[in-house]
């Protein structure tokens, strides 16, 4: 993400949430006759679903020490993004689900590759994302356009090869109208992704589906789609907030209160919002009973201007399942698992981990704090938020 341009496109979302005063009637039909299950099969299905686990990741940030390290881990020859993202493998290889936030977009397969302020990234870091067990990552970001149409193609082509989901951008009109559809503990869980903005880079008019852009009305009609194509849970990543700012924007707040809110036929909309972009660890809060990470921070990065740019947090919740068919799967637990970036070699760090190797050390003590005073800044510890590992 760039570091110093402002947001002149949220202040239009802004304006786009004060404009938005319905979300559509999508009211659902009424089942036919035939479908209705009869209480005995609907207490075999519910007997076939189980608790699951989400865990979601921040910003892959790829500077151009970033790509430089991955070319050295590589031995020279190539690019390997592997050991520098492998202390996030225990918590993403154990859930039921992973998610994470490929920022960048990638360079042709030879190069040339590029970092900060217009990233073109070694499309080698799909795989290593799929092997630590990553499913899914969401594809909408600022600078989702820094190397146009091509450079959309080309990242989403890599995670298709890789085995990687994602959600958030698209090659084609078709392919923006589907989800990233996920299974878990007898769930269909689906992705749905979304940024502020492109840094002033014009969307292409005869391609608008390049990049799903915030618009309150379309991400709640994405939702209902969604569930209409059987999804029990709709996940929402969302791009937002401000640069090197704790605190949760206007835009934030008023988006995050509307989609919380938002209900069809009596059962919310949309399940669980992540967020990334703001680089710096944000809130956790429940908001009209749902889940909302503001800002999960950067999980990988080079040294940036503020030391708060290499700390972040992962997100894991775990859902339950309805209590009677139709009925909403909940989260029953929520965790946040504080990380931090270590420079030379550039590496993931698991702060309670590594904590429990090294309990003395001053940066990572007071990576902690910083981190636990953004996440729980807003209240969420009463709401049942714990620290994970």
């Amino acid at each position: 993400m760039s570091h110093h341009r402002h947001h002149r496109t949220a202040l239009l979302a802004v304006a786009l949430l004060g404009a938005v005063t319905a979300c559509g009637s999508g009211t659902p039909a009424a089942p036919k006759a035939e479908e209705k299950p009869s209480k005995s099969a609907a207490a075999l299905r519910n007997r076939s679903l189980k608790d699951f686990t989400l865990v979601a990741t921040g910003d892959l940030l790829v500077h151009a020490s970033v790509i430089r390290q991955a070319q050295a881990d590589a031995g020279g020859e190539g690019y390997d993004f592997r050991r520098m993202i492998k202390a996030a493998s225990p918590l993403v290889s154990q859930a039921d689900l992973a998610i994470c936030h490929m920022e960048t977009v990638y360079g042709a397969a030879h190069g040339p590759f590029t970092g900060y302020p217009t990233f073109k990234t070694p499309p080698q870091l799909a795989q290593a994302v799929k092997s630590l067990g990553y499913d899914s990552c969401s594809t909408a970001s600022n600078h989702t356009l820094d190397a146009g149409a091509e450079g959309v193609v080309r990242t989403l082509d890599a995670m298709d090869k890789a085995g990687l989901k994602h959600a958030g951008s698209a090659r084609s009109a078709q392919e923006r109208t589907r989800p990233a559809m996920l299974q878990a503990g007898g769930a269909k869980v689906a992705q749905l992704a979304y940024a502020y903005g492109t840094n002033g880079i014009p969307v292409p008019k005869d391609k608008p589906w390049l990049i799903n852009l915030i618009d309150p009305e379309r991400i709640i009609k994405d939702a209902r789609a969604a569930r209409r194509a059987g999804a029990d849970v709709v996940v929402a990543s969302i791009h937002w907030g401000t640069e090197w700012q704790q605190a949760p924007d206007k835009l934030q707040l008023a988006l995050a209160r509307k989609l919380t809110a938002s209900k069809d036929g009596g059962r919310r909309d949309i399940d669980l919002i992540i967020g990334t972009h703001a680089h710096v660890p944000q809130a956790y809060e429940k908001v009209n009973g749902t889940w909302v990470v503001y800002g999960m921070g950067d999980q990988i990065a080079g040294v940036m201007p503020d030391e708060r740019g290499q700390l972040g947090s992962a997100a894991r919740f775990t859902f339950t399942p309805p209590t009677a068919p139709g009925r909403a799967w909940r989260v029953k637990k929520a965790e946040y698992i504080p990380h931090a970036v270590d420079n030379d070699p550039i590496s993931l760090v698991n702060l309670p981990r590594a904590l429990e190797k090294s309990p003395g050390s001053p940066r990572y003590t007071s990576a902690l704090s910083t981190i636990q005073e953004a996440v729980l800044s807003r209240g969420a510890k009463k709401d049942g938020l714990t620290m994970g590992r």
